[in-house]
């Protein structure tokens, strides 16, 4: 199914510009990423989660799966901002954002999801956010030549309900992206993050941000970025 939504905002200039794309880290699997005045979200943090939440407003907000840790769309309104919500597999044109959405199977709080793996082309960047993914075995060869080239990769490493560390690291690798960005965990998940980097054979420090052009990523294999949580 494609959807085609051309909404009240204007890229005007924006797409061709030398302006740069900022991605910031929410917590457990929220990120924000901006160029000028358009903003995407990824599976923003519900008010009635355990984490800790941010708001802002956005003009697309993507939900990878049904739970409150992941749906809080109503964070996503500010001012005169109110997000389009893109929230299941299937592909969809939102103004000059491109996605892609393949559903996986997940048992997140115990309960059968369809967990939706985003492809999205934004600003020429071409992203992937496994959401809560917990198997590796269900990123198939199909959608693993869906997802294409990918710039810059958010993958689930926290455990439990989702990816472990080691197998985070085999499907990053697998996928082979320019830019790996770990996510869903918290400060008290150091031994998932240090798993991680040690798989991964990097020693990295964690920033506050990522500011990055398309002509810097495409120098890049593989580099991981660890985003402090700003929530």
């Amino acid at each position: 199914m494609f959807f085609n939504f051309y909404s009240h905002f204007s890229y005007g200039a924006l797409f061709g510009t030398i302006m740069p794309m900022i991605i910031t880290f929410q917590g457990l699997e929220f990120i924000k990423a901006q160029t000028g005045d358009v903003v995407v979200a990824f599976n923003p943090i519900g008010k009635d989660s355990s984490f800790k939440n941010s708001r802002f407003g956005s003009d697309l907000a993507l939900v990878s799966l049904a739970h409150k840790d992941f749906n809080g769309v109503d964070q996503l309104t500010y001012k005169e901002k109110a997000p389009f919500v893109i929230s299941g597999p299937g592909e969809y044109e939102v103004k000059e954002i491109f996605v892609k959405g393949y559903g996986t199977n997940s048992k997140y709080g115990g309960k059968d999801h369809i967990n939706t793996i985003y492809s999205v082309k934004f600003d020429e960047i071409n992203f992937c956010h496994l959401g809560a993914l917990a198997n590796i075995d269900q990123v198939t060869s199909e959608i693993i030549e869906g997802l294409g080239d990918i710039d810059i990769l958010f993958v689930p490493i926290g455990g439990g309900d989702v990816l472990e560390a080691a197998e985070a690291y085999k499907i990053a690798t697998k996928l082979a992206p320019r830019i790996i960005i770990p996510i869903h965990y918290d400060d008290s998940a150091k031994k998932q993050v240090d798993a991680f980097l040690k798989n991964a054979g990097a020693d990295v420090a964690p920033i506050d941000k990522l500011t990055i052009k398309k002509k810097d990523i495409l120098e890049k294999e593989g580099e991981i970025v660890l985003l402090k949580s700003q929530a």
